[in-house]
């Protein structure tokens, strides 16, 4: 939403429960199972970095990558980066154990109904599409533990990539929003925000996506975020 918005593309937006993606997909004449999946101008699209290209061939400006051929190139590797190796973090987070406790916070995250049912309504009985969900992304316990230990060294790699100056210009690329939505979505929740809103990564989240809906209180077990923790003087 945040690339369409930035080509000036308006959009209307169906949030699906990702479990029941790929039959509603089907239904809708998409070829994969997974969203963001687009229909734009007779194109069907899927993934973010497809749409990304696609969107740049079909309006040029403002553009989602860089004409200089070697900050192209850094740009590609920061959204891949961002996209295989980023994403998967808040994605398992969303769903382990502990946040699947606090179910009725899910509903903040929606903005308009969800399969045609309000928000509250719809997560008042989605015990199993959450379980279901957490299966499809590997969100077990320990791989949630797993990468809040590894979260530090993941924000420093963002720090990083914006002092080089790869991310963070004013004109966004597709990098931009690719690793700024997942950072953003990290600080939708209290027990990794404060990780990371104070550092570069957390200050490039905001002014990328402004607006993100949805809030989860304190869900995670006090040892879990440890590694989140600053280090003692």
């Amino acid at each position: 939403m945040l690339m369409l918005e930035h080509k000036g593309i308006d959009a209307t937006r169906m949030d699906l429960p990702n479990v029941v993606c790929k039959p509603v997909l089907r239904a809708m004449g998409f070829p994969g199972p997974t969203v963001p999946a687009v229909k734009l101008e007779g194109r069907r699209l899927q993934t973010t970095r497809a749409l990304a290209r696609a969107l740049d061939e079909l309006r040029a400006q403002p553009p989602l990558f860089p004409s200089d051929p070697a900050l192209r190139v850094k740009v590609e590797e920061a959204e891949r980066w961002g996209d295989e190796e980023l994403q998967p973090v808040p994605r398992r987070l969303s769903f382990c154990s502990p946040m699947r406790r606090r179910r009725a916070d899910y509903a903040t995250f929606f903005e308009g109904p969800l399969l045609g049912l309000p928000p509250r309504v719809a997560m008042a009985t989605a015990a199993p599409l959450l379980a279901a969900s957490a299966r499809l992304n590997g969100a077990t316990d320990e791989a949630v533990r797993l990468d809040l230990a590894a979260l530090p060294g993941l924000l420093d790699h963002v720090d990083g990539l914006i002092a080089e100056g790869v991310i963070g210009h004013p004109q966004r690329s597709a990098a931009d929003f690719q690793i700024a939505s997942s950072l953003r979505l990290l600080m939708c929740f209290d027990d990794v925000r404060p990780a990371v809103e104070d550092r570069p990564a957390g200050r490039l989240a905001r002014d990328v996506v402004p607006h993100y809906p949805g809030h989860v209180g304190p869900a995670l077990p006090a040892d879990w975020i440890v590694p989140l923790r600053p280090a003692a003087p």
